[in-house]
């Protein structure tokens, strides 16, 4: 077993010295699970049911199963798929190939559609399998493909992806291309977003949660919108631009590849965004 990190709380929950800093583990538990020395550690034991559920969560996401209790506890019901708003679920069991990104299901009653993919994995097909199948792959971006092809094969699903990052993902058998805003089914707009990668994509449903990939994200630390420069492998210029463009599309939701996922009352999401990208500029 790996060493847990001496930065950790006392206690039978730990993070062992793995860990990537990934930050998926921090973005499930904010404030229970925070960085330290270059890592994710325990600042304080769960003690209340939502504490302990946010702790199995952390757990059966984390990459490299750097996330452990020295209990032998058994994993309780409903940790994943994890209800983030009406219809939409976070899916677990991240994969390390796509660097810890988190992936989401959309339920449709036109069929399920998968927002980037997680690691290959019975708990998440059997999911899928009681609950219809799975009709969509949305690609955000080529960062965070993981197990999509895997998925893609087992249920016999549509692959999204756009034209400049579809290197990646050569067995997508739907490519979008260019500037505008396409709608892919009812309800379901991809909106390219290029800046984070030339193909990034952001989708959005239902007029009120937008999947961002690695374009836009919540920070628990600033309790705020945020992107990161430092984390741009294409145009960090045509990102800000990217965003920008987003101040053209109502939604509530921001949920994201990497870092954290928020819901807000439409009005102060915009606020939010504006102010963002204004920041962004001055920069």
């Amino acid at each position: 077993m790996a060493e847990r990190h001496p930065a950790n709380a006392r206690g039978e929950w730990y993070i062992d010295r793995r860990c990537t800093d990934c930050s998926a583990a921090r973005t499930v538990a904010p404030g229970l699970i925070v960085e330290k020395d270059g890592q994710s550690v325990f600042a304080r034991q769960p003690k209340t049911k939502d504490e302990l559920m946010m702790a199995w969560r952390a757990r059966l996401l984390c990459p490299t199963a750097s996330v452990r209790t020295e209990s032998h506890a058994d994993v309780p019901d409903a940790v994943f798929p994890e209800a983030m708003t009406r219809d939409v679920y976070r899916l677990g069991y991240n994969a390390a190939s796509s660097y810890g990104a988190h992936s989401f299901l959309i339920r449709r009653k036109h069929g399920n559609a998968m927002v980037d993919a997680p690691r290959f994995t019975r708990a998440v097909t059997a999911r899928l399998e009681a609950w219809g199948g799975l009709a969509d792959i949305l690609l955000t971006h080529r960062d965070d493909i993981a197990d999509a092809e895997r998925y893609a094969r087992h249920f016999g699903a549509r692959v999204w992806v756009h034209k400049a990052d579809r290197a990646d993902a050569p067995f997508a058998t739907d490519i979008l291309e260019g500037s505008e805003p396409s709608e892919i089914a009812d309800g379901l707009l991809a909106i390219p977003v290029p800046g984070h990668t030339k193909g990034s994509v952001a989708f959005l449903y239902d007029r009120s949660c937008l999947f961002t990939g690695d374009s836009l994200a919540w920070s628990f630390e600033d309790d705020d919108l945020t992107a990161w420069p430092d984390y741009c492998w294409h145009s960090w210029a045509e990102q800000v631009k990217s965003l920008g463009r987003l101040l053209d599309y109502p939604f509530k939701w921001v949920l994201a590849g990497h870092g954290g996922s928020k819901g807000l009352p439409e009005d102060e999401m915009h606020k939010r965004l504006a102010a963002l990208v204004a920041r962004l500029a001055q920069n």
